[in-house]
Order: structure tokens, then sequence, then C-alpha cells
């Protein structure tokens, strides 16, 4: 056979190894990577022939594993080595040179087979020491009965929509390469939680870009100084007429402005990223060893667009006249923030550049009660979050709508008199001023951090994990495997509380100036499903296999299905190939 005949052949083979499923030539295993769990059938003469008696001695039963790996690798033409036991008719081979994914396919047809899988490596799922990590109970001001953590653990049948964190820590805590930055109120850098990157914390330099100075509140425009002094509007302020924050804040009950505090924005969803954590201090970090870049856009009462859009392509790492380039250029953006209304093109615009360099972008949906979803979180390409009750429905306070991805808790304080404390709020590092800086601390049940702003963190917290564990993935495909894995949302098990007995509807589509309290969600509505940590960083790694979670995708996917296309053209071009060169002999 002439040589490109035989290339051809071994072309196509190839190409039909492939169409089976079969991985081509690839990175090298791992030492164990050729290790599979086989299950003989009942009648297998092979288990008949090299038996294991029920109190064998070791010895004896190394040489039946033996025999019966070795009978087993002639038939499929493997060299199998035997591993240990499992039970009569389970036992490990194992095989030099073939990942286990191919081998256990091979093993799995032969006909004394009833499956084969490849072993795994499982680890200890241990919990952090941060003492607000764990349930707490302290009774008392200024914590009251709050709930420790609850959001990051497995999820039971109260905690209903916590995102099993510790199942994707078992595969990964993060990379230190992987950056997520946060667009928000800037940061305090001396919090316990926080601190500088240079100094063993996990907050890059970042920067400020507001450049407004009466909103940046601190004396200055754009600056390389992310550091939130506040964001405070008294009472003289939000009633001033013509003034820049007219009408800002609360009001009392005589409907008067009365301002609204500093409220430390910043540091809270920075914390539920990436704070420190396993220091045996205060809480822990959704993606502990990634690193979280600040970026200031949020000043008194607003942000301007237009330091938002500059601040998105400098964190993506593209250059902002005036600006010095940022050397540490993100991977994940969140964005807890946000307006009413449609899209506009020029975020349309920036979306569209930075998820075309590979950034996963991560919204808040918008705290109006059930209204429609706003920019940014509505713009194509956006991984938009709703927020939900620990009872996995929708939260009062929450946004709904077509344009949401997947949803996460966001707190809630149902079932509790005013003016008592919260039962599951959101755990997050704060600052105890109510004006310019003053003691580092946590939120709790008195002092509540609740809202879809608290709920995007935590997905970009577990898009950074996805992304340790797989850097290659496109935000297309890092959507698609969030959503796939997303678990259902619950249909039943919710009130609204002794003091109203009207029972929990269905969510329905937003209606202009109507309000839609807690409801049960819809993957029309609410996004794909709720989070789920641990297997979204697994299907990540390559690990599991998403399920057909589907939802509000962006329309784009990876995996399968085109590889398979791709693999039957090439087969088809080796074919037409191949038949030309023996017409032409």
């Amino acid at each position: 056979m002439k040589p490109l005949l035989r290339a051809l052949l071994a072309l196509l083979a190839v190409f039909a190894a492939a169409a089976q499923g079969e991985r081509l030539p690839g990175p090298a295993p791992s030492a164990d990577a050729g290790a599979v769990v086989v299950r003989f059938k009942a009648d297998a003469a092979t288990t008949r022939k090299h038996a294991l008696a029920a109190g064998a001695g070791e010895a004896t039963v190394r040489i039946a594993l033996a025999g019966r790996a070795a009978a087993l690798g002639a038939r499929v033409g493997r060299a199998l080595g035997a591993g240990a036991a499992i039970s009569e008719r389970m036992q490990v081979v194992r095989a030099d040179g073939v990942d286990a994914a191919t081998l256990a396919r091979q093993l799995a047809a032969d006909p004394e087979v009833e499956w084969a899988v490849p072993e795994r490596r499982q680890r200890r799922l241990a919990a952090p020491n941060d003492p607000l990590y764990a349930a707490a109970a302290h009774g008392v001001r200024p914590y009251g009965p709050d709930s420790g953590q609850w959001y990051l653990r497995a999820p039971d049948a109260t905690l209903r929509s916590a995102i099993d964190i510790e199942a994707a820590w078992a595969r990964t805590r993060g990379s230190a390469g992987v950056v997520a930055a946060v667009l928000d109120t800037g940061v305090r850098f001396e919090h316990p939680d926080l601190g500088r990157a240079a100094a063993g914390g996990k907050l890059l330099p970042g920067y400020d870009f507001i450049s407004d100075a009466a909103v940046a509140n601190d004396g200055d425009g754009r600056d390389p100084d992310p550091s939130d002094p506040g964001d405070w509007v008294s009472a003289a302020e939000a009633n001033q007429v013509g003034g820049p924050f007219y009408h800002c804040g609360a009001t009392d009950t005589a409907g008067r402005y009365i301002g609204e505090p500093s409220s430390w924005h910043g540091s809270s969803t920075a914390s539920l990223v990436g704070a420190l954590t396993d220091n045996a201090l205060g809480m822990a970090g959704t993606a502990p060893q990634v690193m979280v870049l600040p970026l200031r856009v949020l000043g008194k009462c607003f942000g301007n667009s237009s330091d938002i859009l500059a601040a998105m392509r400098w964190a993506a790492g593209l250059s902002v006249p005036g600006v010095p380039d940022n050397p540490n250029p993100a991977r994940v953006i969140n964005m807890s923030l946000g307006g009413s209304g449609a899209c506009g093109i020029d975020y349309q615009t920036v979306v569209d550049e930075l998820v075309a360099r590979g950034v996963t972008i991560v919204a808040a949906a918008g705290n109006s009660a059930g209204g429609a979803v706003g920019e940014p979180a509505n713009c194509r390409g956006v991984l938009a979050v709703l927020a939900l009750r620990h009872a996995g429905t929708k939260v009062g306070f929450s946004d709904l709508g077509p344009e949401i991805a997947i949803a996460a808790p966001g707190g809630n304080c149902v079932n509790v008199a005013a003016g008592s404390p919260c039962l599951y709020p959101i755990l997050a590092a704060t600052n105890s001023g109510t004006q310019g800086p003053a003691a580092s601390g946590w939120s709790d049940s008195y002092d509540a951090t609740v809202g879809t702003s608290f709920s995007a963190p935590l997905a970009a917290g577990v898009a950074a994990l996805m992304l340790s564990a797989q850097p290659q993935l496109s935000p297309a495909q890092l959507r698609t495997l969030m959503q796939g894995t997303a678990r259902p949302f619950p249909q039943g098990g919710a009130d609204n509380g002794s003091s109203d007995p009207t029972p929990v509807a269905p969510c329905v589509a937003p209606q202009a100036g109507v309000q839609q309290l807690q409801c049960y969600c819809t993957s029309a509505l609410c996004g794909a499903g709720m989070l789920d940590a641990g297997a979204a960083v697994a299907a990540a790694a390559g690990e599991s296999a998403p399920g057909n979670g589907g939802g509000s995708g962006s329309g784009s996917s990876s995996g399968g299905g085109v590889m398979s296309l791709t693999w039957l053209a090439l087969l088809a071009l080796a074919v037409a190939l191949l038949a030309a060169a023996q017409h032409r002999r």
C-alpha cells in the first residue's frame, strides 16, 4: 500500500474512534488515570474460573484478581493489571498508556462485563475554620439569631437554595491567576477578611473611576485608590432642591427625606466573592484563593454609566485614556448595580467587547419587587442573577424575567416582626461607620444584608472557581455549564408567614406598576434553576456532564453536538480522499 493510503487509513481510524467518543491523544494522564472499576456479569465464565471464595486469604484473592484481569485483557487486547477487590464481581483494573474513560468504554463492550466506569478521586469535604461560617445563635444584639453563612452550605429541607460550596472546594478553592473584578462603591482595605494582596490579603490595587468629585466624596476624580470613603447622604443634601442628591435615600413616616448612612456595599460584595478563608476569623469567601480587583464606580447616591463602562473595559485589560493599563485583567466581572430600562447600545457595545475577550460578566437582577430586569443585567451576554429565599422561592424584592440566567440566595427577613432580627440574612463584610469609616465588622441579623446585589457575587465567585478548574472556558461555555448543573426550583413548602395566610403563588411575568413578592419560580422567569456550586465546578473540571437544566441560555453552545458534527465532516473528508487515492491506483 502506498504511503498516502496508509496515512489516510490511519487518519480514518482516528476519526472513527473520535466519532465513537474515544479521546484523541492529549496531555499525559495522571498516574492512576487508567484505573477502572469493573463489574462482571453474574454468569461470566471469567469469574467462575477465577472465583473469589468467601474467607480466602490475601494471596489467593490476589491471584484470582490477576487471573480475571489477564483474561479480560486478552479479550480486549490490552495488558491489564489487577487492583483491589470491591465485591465478588467488582474489582479495579489498570492499564498503562490509556486514559480511564477510554479504557472503561473498551471494557464495557466485553460480553462478560456488566459495566465499567473510571475510578475517581474523592476528597474530604472540609468546612473552613472561620467562626461566622457555621450556624450561629447569638441570641442578643449585636448579632441576633442569625444562621451564619447558611447560603454557602449544603442544601437541606430548610436551606433549599444553599449553593453547596464545600463540594466545589473539594475540587478547587480557586487560583490566584484568576481575577474577579468587583465594580462597586470601593472597599475598605483594612478589613481583616479583605486586605491588600501585597500584604497577604485578597485585594489587588484596583482603581477609582468616579470622575465627579462630589459623587466620589473623596475630594477628587479618577485616581488609583479605590478605597471607599463612605457614600452617606445627609438630610440637608437629600432636601436641597436642585442639588445633586435631591430626594436621595430614605424617608420618614411623614414622607420627609432623611438621607442615608454609608452602605459599605463594595466591601460586602467583595467579601462574598473572595473573603480570606481559613484564617480563623470572620467569614469565608465563595472563591477563597481567587484574587479580587476592586473598582470604584458608585459614590454618593449613584454612579455614572460612563464611569461604569470605562471601569468595565479597564477591568478586562482594555486601555482607558488617561488611566494606566490594568496589570491584572479580570476573567470575571461582578456588577451589583443597575438601573431601569432596556440595555443601551453603549452597555451592549462594551459587553460584546468584553465577552469576545473571554470575560464573564455577572450582574444583579434588580430589587424593584418583581419588576422587569434592568440594565446592565438585561444586556445580551450578561449572566443575570435572581435572588432566592432560603426556601428556594423568589424573594419578594427581587426582579425577574426571561433575561435571568441563574438564581442564588439573596437573604430574606420573612416571619419576623418589625424591629426583630432577620433569620436568613446574607452575612458579609462591612464597616460600622455611618458616614466615614470606623470599625471593621460583618453584617448580622440586626444589620441585615439582603438583595440581588448579594446573589450576584455568589454566582461570580462560582464562575471564578469554574475558570480556576478550566481556564479555557468561554463565557458561553461557562454559562451553559452553570445552567446545566442548576438544581430545579421547589414548587411547594413555602409560606408567607403566620400573619399572611395567602398561599405562595407561581411567579408570573412582570407587569408595570405591579409588585410581585414571594413566588414559586419557573425557568422561564427565574433562570435555569438554583445555583449548585459543587456540580458547576465538577462540570467545568470535566468530572461530570451537565444535565438538561436549560433555561435562558445565551443561545451559543459548545461541546458534544458541535464536536460530533466536526468529526463527521472530517470523517467524510477522509473517506473521500481515500476513495480518490484508490481510484488513481
